[in-house]
């Protein structure tokens, strides 16, 4: 099991499942983007892949340099950078895979929603994949409790800001990509659920 951790470290899952399925083969382009202290990144860092990282907080910033440092000494450390998702100062169309899990859902309002989205969309190329975890009302919709706009209270006691599958499907068809799996939703005890949105960007 240790061999494992050290191999994957706390991969999402769902991701994990990407990489089985092989729709992200070695060497190419990854960006996550909301990295936080680089959980989804210990693999592709041991793998060879060209790993680029954006989080707001300078603290998780230097965890990942850290990490990079350490398991992929190649790497420059402005590969990783302290950025707001709707910042990316990284170049149009630049990765071939963009991460987004457990980012989208803290925003505040519609307006910072669509920012960030673009901002993370932007940043992949024709072609690329865009893999994303984020909170919705998916199979939740008597639980949560609305607050302003799409910000609602979940019965775990967090605020999050939630999509559905009406939405995914829409912005899906809007930004120009089509859905590589059906939209999944885990449903952690009647608390909270998140939805796993994985998209490829055909225009």
């Amino acid at each position: 099991m240790s061999d494992l951790h050290d191999q994957f470290g706390e991969i999402d899952i769902y991701l994990f499942d990407q990489l089985l399925r092989r729709r992200l083969p070695p060497g190419v382009r990854v960006l996550d983007a909301g990295c936080g202290s680089g959980r989804n990144l210990v693999y592709f860092l041991r793998s060879g892949y060209q790993v680029f990282g954006i989080d707001p907080d300078p603290i998780s910033i230097q965890v990942v340099q850290r990490l990079a440092s350490r398991l992929a000494p190649h790497l420059p450390p402005d590969n990783f950078r302290v950025e707001a998702i709707e910042q990316i100062s990284f170049p149009e169309g630049f990765a071939d895979v963009v991460l987004s899990s457990a980012v989208l859902h803290f925003a505040r309002d519609d307006a910072q929603f669509t920012a960030m989205l673009r901002g993370t969309w932007n940043a992949l190329r024709r072609g690329g994949l865009l893999f994303c975890r984020l909170a919705s009302s998916i199979g939740m919709e008597q639980q949560v409790k609305p607050i302003a706009g799409r910000r609602h209270r979940l019965p775990d006691g967090t605020e999050r800001y939630l999509v559905d599958e009406a939405l995914l499907t829409s912005l899906t068809r809007e930004l120009g990509g089509e859905l590589l799996d059906p939209l999944k939703t885990t449903i952690v005890q009647n608390q909270r659920c998140m939805t796993t949105w994985v998209v490829r960007k055909v225009a």
